[in-house]
């Protein structure tokens, strides 16, 4: 998959929430289904690709993929409820939070701002999900953000 400027565009988007994980510098066949002779993976070589992609660019992606996996457990895509696990989503919504919160001075607000919309999206469906709300500052994330008010 080649690079995008775009984290995404408006079709992989639902509510202001990013629908679909986006990988840089990662090929979609696994080292098994490449063909080699030894069958072992070219380590040196995803080293290399892995070297070449710029530090902000891995938390931005990283940030996205814990994004689009809370989505999902919280039922956001066109799937629905099939895959709703707010175990799970407060456990990916309180990294993102705790990621965000420790690279805030490393990654600038061009890419921090919206980090920062997309988690309290997260944070706002989650509360709204949840039979019994949490407290006002006891949601995932929420020793990070603050308090999150819906």
């Amino acid at each position: 998959m080649g690079r995008t400027n775009r984290l995404y565009p408006a079709s992989c988007r639902q509510g202001g929430v990013p629908l679909a994980p986006i990988v840089w510098g990662m090929s979609e066949t696994s080292p098994s289904d490449t063909p080699e002779t030894s069958g072992d993976p070219d380590f040196d070589a995803m080293a290399r690709d892995i070297a070449e992609v710029p530090a902000v660019e891995v938390i931005v992606t990283v940030a996205v993929n814990l994004m689009s996996a809370a989505a999902v457990k919280l039922g956001l895509t066109e799937e629905g409820d099939k895959f709703k696990d707010l175990d799970e989503a407060r456990k990916l919504v309180h990294a993102l939070a705790g990621l965000l919160d420790a690279s805030a001075t490393e990654i600038s607000s061009f890419h921090a701002a919206p980090l920062r919309d997309g988690l309290k999206s997260l944070q706002l469906a989650f509360r709204e999900a949840s039979l019994v709300p949490d407290e006002p500052g006891q949601g995932p994330g929420e020793k990070y953000t603050g308090a999150i008010y819906g």
